[in-house]
């Protein structure tokens, strides 16, 4: 399995706290299955400032340490991109890591906030999609305007954005009202990928198994595998075909 979406670069944003509770987590996930994990930290204007930068110098620390241990699991680094009208800037920057390739075009981890879908975000998807950059919106179950208003799902659908399951939200980790809507997404199979999103240990783990197990009953087993291995493989395979 392939984990596009978790937080396991340290001290950074929201995720793991320390070095070891980094590798704590890769381990976690390597013992579920996953054989790849692309480490997403926050760039989330003015509470996580992240940069091409601090990213890549806790990829780094990261991806050292874990040499001197036994674990086998391949990493690499991108970002959750809070949806702003900075985006665009940045973009010109070149200043975004990108998720990897899909129909031949840079792929961009979206999050909209919890509370509603921003007014012109649908004209942010298509400046973004006219530069060949294709958002997957991060964890739409847990956005409160589409949980009361899941139909408001498919103009995204529509324009060609991915989606991103958070494997914790079907297991009902985040409350009734994600479940119930990554269930209703998941039966209309409007989900691109399910990925952990994992945070820490005690808090947030990552649960990938367990989600490939759910949509198994839910839906059916190939779709599980499509969501956790071939359609992430597919998305993030130019990353790793770089040198680290």
């Amino acid at each position: 399995m392939i984990d596009l979406h978790c937080h396991i670069l340290p001290n950074i944003d929201d995720g793991a706290k320390s070095i070891d509770e980094a590798i704590s987590l890769v381990k976690l996930a390597a013992e579920q299955g996953v054989s790849r994990m692309v480490a997403t930290p926050h760039i989330h204007l003015g509470i996580f400032d992240n940069t091409l930068h601090t990213i890549n110098t806790a990829f780094e620390l990261l991806t050292s340490k874990l040499a001197l241990t036994d674990i086998n699991i391949d990493i690499r680094a991108a970002a959750e991109v809070r949806i702003s009208p900075e985006i665009m800037l940045f973009i010109e920057q070149q200043q975004l890591p990108f998720l990897g390739q899909y129909q031949q075009k840079n792929v961009l981890l979206l999050e909209l906030p919890s509370s509603h879908v921003p007014p012109g975000t649908d004209k942010l998807i298509s400046w973004l999609l006219a530069k060949d950059i294709l958002p997957m919106i991060a964890h739409p179950e847990r956005n409160r305007e589409l949980q009361t208003h899941p139909d408001r799902i498919k103009p995204f659908v529509q324009t060609g954005c991915l989606l991103q399951l958070t494997a914790a939200s079907l297991l009902g980790d985040m409350g009734l009202l994600p479940q119930q809507t990554s269930e209703y997404f998941l039966k209309q199979k409007l989900y691109t990928i399910v990925a952990s999103d994992c945070h820490s240990i005690n808090r947030r783990p990552p649960k990938l198994k367990l989600a490939y197990d759910a949509i198994s009953a839910l839906v059916d087993e190939d779709y599980a595998y499509l969501m956790t291995t071939a359609t992430p493989y597919n998305i993030s395979n130019s990353l790793f075909e770089q040198s680290r």
